[in-house]
């Protein structure tokens, strides 16, 4: 189950910079750059295991601190911005919440087995009477 956009806005962390790239007039005024600050551990929505299941899957995007940063600076709105972080943190979030089944290893029928000694048996033949006969 994963948690509202409230809790989510509740307990994340917004950090908002100057953004490169177009902006015109604005862009050494305007802090549009935002980047959420999201703390897997505090987070009380999650249970013990989801945590460690979320620290997991999302290790490699995790800092020394265990704070996964996502930023968003695409757009000239610092809300537009903000509302982006969150999506993808959602869509982060349940990426990282599936959990894949477990492989059951398949036994190969029998039928296929005699199938393919039989070809290999047949191609052994058939390269067998391509030789020369040897003189004895």
């Amino acid at each position: 189950m994963l948690p509202s956009r409230e809790e989510i806005l509740r307990s994340a962390i917004f950090k908002t910079s100057r953004s490169g790239g177009k902006g015109g007039q604005n862009v050494n005024k305007v802090s549009s750059k935002v980047e959420l600050v999201f703390n897997i551990e505090t987070f009380a929505y999650f249970t013990d295991e989801e945590k460690e299941l979320l620290k997991e899957k999302l290790q490699n995007r995790l800092d020394s601190e265990g704070l996964l940063h996502i930023v968003s600076q695409e757009d000239r709105s610092q809300l537009l911005n903000k509302e982006k972080t969150v999506a993808k943190l959602i869509d982060l979030l349940k990426k990282a919440m599936i959990v894949q089944k477990k492989r059951k290893p398949t036994k190969i029928p029998k039928a296929i087995i005699e199938k393919r000694l039989k070809n290999k048996a047949a191609t052994a033949n058939r390269k067998e009477s391509r030789k020369k006969p040897s003189i004895d």
